[in-house]
């Protein structure tokens, strides 16, 4: 029998397999930002980087590459693994300003994976918050 408080073993593993999902989608796709100039991206059908300053996509790019390695370094390290949520947080924060802006640019086919992806970003935070935590060393 388990204790009440102590977090399964199924939440543990879908944890960190959500997180190994979505570094992998953020530090692909903050690579691909900081690699790749806005008309490379542009003619890829990256509309967005002609709504913003060009110094954008580098800020956007790294926040990406940063958030996925908060996703799984700190976790896997057992060192400071409350900046595992933290880079979660903040990787939904970027989905949740990337939402804004695709529904106001009107680019609705962006609408499902980028809530999809803020979604999964905010499970994690709620997991490594509360559910099951990381120990730390």
């Amino acid at each position: 029998m388990t204790d009440s408080n102590t977090p399964s073993k199924t939440l543990h593993y879908v944890l960190w397999g959500v997180q190994g999902l979505l570094a992998f989608a953020f530090l692909g796709a903050g690579g691909m930002k900081l690699a790749t100039s806005n008309a490379d991206l542009l003619a890829n059908g990256m509309t967005w980087v002609e709504r913003f300053p060009d110094f954008m996509r580098y800020i956007i790019g790294g926040s990406e590459v940063l958030g996925a390695i908060g996703l799984i370094l700190p976790a896997a390290t057992g060192i400071q693994p409350k900046l595992t949520p933290a880079a979660a947080a903040g990787l939904a924060l970027v989905m949740l300003i990337a939402l804004a802006d695709h529904l106001r640019a009107g680019e609705i086919g962006a609408v499902p994976p980028t809530v999809v992806l803020g979604g999964l970003c905010a499970f994690v935070v709620w997991g490594r918050l509360s559910a099951a935590p990381t120990a730390g060393r």
